[in-house]
C-alpha cells in the first residue's frame, strides 16, 4: 500500500523507538513525514552500533522514506516557523513528556488554533494525567506496572528479558497508528482534528486480554506458567540434544494426534487435555526427554512436513533468511538516497526490514535555506 495515505503530511517530533516506528509505518504507506530533529542533541539512535555505509542500522531503518530538518526548539525563531507552516500539515506526532510541548508553545490547543483540522498525537510512558504522568520509564518498566513481566517467565527463574520492546511498539508506535487513522476518517465527517493520548502503559496494558478476562471475570490469579498458553500445559518450548529449541503449539485434538504419532508418545493423548496439574507435568517431562534425543537438524527433518504446529526456534539471522521470509517478502533493498527531493515511499508494506540504507532527506538546518 505504498500509495495509501498519499496527500497526509506528518510533522514529527519523536525520537528513539515508538513515534518514529509509528511514523515509518505512516511512511511507508504513502504519507509524507517531516521529522524534527535537535542541531544540538542527536537522536540516541543515530549512535547506536551497529553502522552500515556509515550509518546506524536501527536509525536507517526506522527513518526510511523520511524527510529530515534540524531545528533548535528552544529558539523562538524555529517555533514561530512550526506554527507558520502548521496549516500545511494534517498530524503531528510527538514523544516528549507531558508539558514540555506546551512550554514550548506547540501544544495541541496553540496549533489547533492555527489549524483546526490538526491531529496530534502524544505517546508518552503513562499518559498525560495521572501520579505517573511525569516519571521516566523505558520498556521493561512499562511491561512491569502493567502486569504482563508479572507472568510471563519461568516460576524458578522469573520475569524474561525479551528480544523486541513489545510496550514501545505493540503498546505505542502500533496504538498511535491506530488512533491517527481513526482520527483521519472521522475528520472526513467533521472537518474536524483531535488530541491523542497513547500511554505505553495503558495499551500494553490492554495486550493482557486472556489473563485479565481470567483474572476479572474469572477471580483466578495469574503468574508465571500458571495458564494454558504461558508454560502450565505443554504448549511450550523444548530443548534438542545440541541445545537448540522447538516451539509446540499442538493443542487442538488433531494436532495432539498428530505430535503423539510423530513422536511415539500414547501419553500425549491419554493426557494431554487434562487440567490436572501432576498429568500436565508428566506429559511435559515425557516431551523434554523425547526431543532430548535428537539434535536440532534431526528433528526439522521430522517436523518439515507435518501440519501439527510444531516449529524450530529460529535465532534471527536464520528467520530472515528462511523460506518463508524469502516467500513473503520480509526483506527488501532499499536504495541509499543520494537527492535532496526524494520522497516517493519505496516499500510496499510497511512490515518488511529493509538490508541497505532508508531513503532519508536531510532537508536542511538553517531557518534561512528556504528547502522547508
Amino acid at each position: 500500500m505504498p500509495s495509501a495515505l498519499k496527500g497526509l503530511k506528518v510533522l514529527d517530533f519523536s525520537t528513539l523507538l515508538p513515534g518514529p516506528f509509528a511514523s515509518m509505518y505512516l511512511a511507508d504507506m504513502g504519507a509524507e513525514v517531516i521529522h524534527i530533529e535537535s542541531p544540538t542533541r542527536p537522536d540516541l539512535v543515530r549512535i547506536m552500533p551497529p553502522y552500515a555505509n556509515g550509518q546506524a542500522t536501527a536509525h536507517s531503518y526506522l527513518n526510511r522514506n523520511k524527510q529530515s530538518i534540524a531545528l533548535d526548539l528552544k529558539d523562538q525563531a524555529s517555533i514561530e516557523l512550526i506554527k507558520n507552516k502548521i496549516s500545511e500539515f494534517d498530524i503531528v506526532l510527538e514523544q516528549f513528556r507531558p508539558e514540555v510541548m506546551r512550554r514550548l508553545g506547540l501544544d495541541y490547543e496553540t496549533l489547533a488554533e492555527i489549524n483546526p483540522r490538526l491531529i496530534y498525537c502524544s505517546i508518552t510512558g503513562y499518559g498525560q494525567t495521572g501520579s505517573y504522568k511525569d516519571r521516566a520509564g523505558h520498556d521493561i518498566n512499562y511491561l512491569a506496572l502493567a502486569g504482563v513481566s508479572g507472568h510471563s517467565g519461568r516460576q524458578d527463574s522469573g520475569p524474561p528479558p525479551l528480544g523486541i520492546q513489545i510496550a514501545d511498539v505493540a503498546g505505542g508506535s502500533l496504538h498511535a497508528v491506530i488512533g491517527i487513522l481513526a482520527a483521519v476518517i472521522e475528520r472526513q465527517h467533521s472537518g474536524i482534528g483531535q488530541y491523542i493520548d497513547i500511554s505505553m502503559t495503558d495499551c500494553v496494558a490492554s495486550l493482557n486480554s486472556m489473563a485479565a478476562s481470567a483474572s476479572l471475570a474469572g477471580q483466578t490469579p495469574q503468574g508465571p506458567e500458571q495458564g494454558m498458553l504461558n508454560g502450565a500445559s505443554f504448549y511450550d518450548y523444548y530443548e534438542t540434544k545440541d541445545g537448540r529449541y522447538f516451539s509446540v503449539g499442538s493443542l487442538e485434538p488433531q494436532f495432539m494426534a498428530g505430535l503423539a504419532a510423530a513422536l511415539d508418545l500414547p501419553i500425549l493423548m491419554a493426557k494431554g487435555a487434562s487440567f490436572d496439574s501432576e498429568d500436565r507435568q508428566a506429559v511435559k517431562q515425557a516431551l523434554k526427554d523425547k526431543f532430548k534425543t535428537q539434535d536440532f537438524a534431526a528433528w526439522q527433518q521430522v517436523f518439515q512436513n507435518l501440519d501439527i504446529c510444531v516449529e524450530p526456534v529460529l535465532n534471527l539471522d536464520e528467520a530472515l533468511v528462511s523460506p518463508i521470509a524469502e516467500q513473503r517478502g520480509w526483506v527488501v533493498d532499499v536504495p541509499l538516497s543520494e537527492h535532496t527531493d526524494q520522497t516517493e515511499p519505496q516499500l510496499a508494506c510497511p512490515i518488511k526490514f529493509s538490508r541497505s540504507q532508508m531513503v532519508y532527506t536531510f532537508i536542511g538546518q538553517a531557518l534561512g535555506e528556504g528547502k522547508w
